[in-house]
């Protein structure tokens, strides 16, 4: 089992955290545009965590022809909204076995729009825990 379903079936929100890379680049599946850094993808995961019920982990997908085993794919279902979904989080590891590249997919069309409302309700508090994060690593003068 990936060391990051392990965190997220664990909902150990460190654990998930502490396997992102710092220049992560999340891919959403309801954003046009892709989020870098971790601390807005630890902040977007951890607001996924709140939205999302009955989460669970169906299939897990290494790219066997890749030797590194650097990629994977997590199949998951859960409801969001009384929305039933079902997704994939696409993870690639970068030298240091940490998340670099993480993307999502979801179906139906009807759970992608539910997710999109619930995320968007999270996404003042997303914003705000990541740039409580950030203002935390910069060094004080």
């Amino acid at each position: 089992m990936h060391p990051f379903r392990q965190a997220v079936e664990a909902r150990d929100e460190a654990a998930i955290e502490a396997l992102l890379a710092d220049d992560v680049v999340f891919t959403s599946p309801v954003a046009f545009k892709p989020y870098p850094g971790k601390p807005i993808t630890a902040a977007i995961l951890r607001a996924v965590m709140r939205v999302f019920e009955d989460f669970r982990y169906i299939r897990e997908i290494p790219d066997v022809a890749e030797p590194s085993g650097r990629d994977h794919a997590l199949v998951f279902e859960a409801t969001v909204a009384g929305k039933k979904i079902t997704g994939c989080d696409f993870l690639h590891l970068d030298d240091d076995g940490k998340i670099d590249d993480f993307m999502v997919m979801v179906r139906p069309l009807s759970g992608a729009t539910a997710l999109a409302e619930a995320m968007a309700a999270q996404f003042e508090r997303i914003t705000e825990e990541a740039s409580a994060a950030v203002a935390a690593e910069e060094p004080s003068s």
